[in-house]
């Protein structure tokens, strides 16, 4: 077996990178130059959920597990990409909107849930995000399911002054499961192979909250 193809599926980390309302801004600015050191370095500042990145428990619930403090295989296996359809802002995605795809779902699997909405990113829509309902979340958890991931700024509502939201119940429940949420996918579309090998490896911070990602999807062959 090999690698025959890769796609990313990451967003790029710039000074124009969309972040969650109030988190800090990525800010690159250069440290060094060949001109004057002899060699090229940047120095980066950026949230721990900037960009495309993955969340660990602790970053709802400080009785769990930090980013590092989690099993490396919650991160890469095999994934399976969920067509949500044509949604609408502020959609709730159910069982209901997903259909007999979910039977594809097996433990241990990647769910990509595919809403389009990064076609919003770098604009005020993207933060009308539609999220997953909380009884699909529930469901899938129970089946052995540990790892969720969208193309989205959010997978609970994200909330405003007209829209308060009901908190961050997804969130809860998968940190309370021990699982890991990543978000801000892009090119989701781009699988159209089955049994993507998926990749959302975290940088290893120590005892944080989450970190970003450079997420890919692997197609293998002979």
């Amino acid at each position: 077996m090999k690698i025959v193809r890769v796609v990313d599926l990451s967003h790029p980390v710039t000074p124009e990178t969309q972040v969650y309302p109030g988190d800090p801004v990525p800010h690159l600015e250069q440290h060094s130059t060949i001109s004057q050191d002899g060699f090229n370095l940047m120095s980066i500042s950026m949230g721990s959920q900037s960009g495309t990145h993955v969340d660990a428990p602790y970053h709802f619930d400080n009785t769990t597990k930090r980013i590092d403090e989690l099993a490396l295989n919650l991160f890469v296996g095999r994934g399976v990409v969920l067509d949500c359809g044509q949604l609408w802002a502020r959609q709730a995605i159910t069982a209901d909107v997903l259909g007999s795809q979910l039977d594809q779902l097996v433990a241990g699997d990647i769910a990509l849930f595919k809403t389009g909405w990064s076609r919003f990113y770098g604009t005020d829509e993207y933060f009308e995000n539609p999220y997953l309902d909380a009884d699909l979340v529930k469901d899938l958890l129970g089946l052995g399911v540990l790892t969720f991931g969208l193309d989205a700024i959010n997978i609970d509502e994200t909330p405003d002054e007209t829209h308060p939201g009901v908190g961050f119940p997804v969130h809860h429940l998968i940190a309370k499961a021990g699982g890991v949420i990543c978000e801000n996918l892009t090119n989701l579309e781009a699988i159209d192979f089955a049994n993507p090998i998926v990749s959302l490896l975290p940088m290893k911070f120590i005892g944080i909250d989450g970190a970003p990602v450079r997420a890919v999807a692997m197609q293998t062959g002979e």
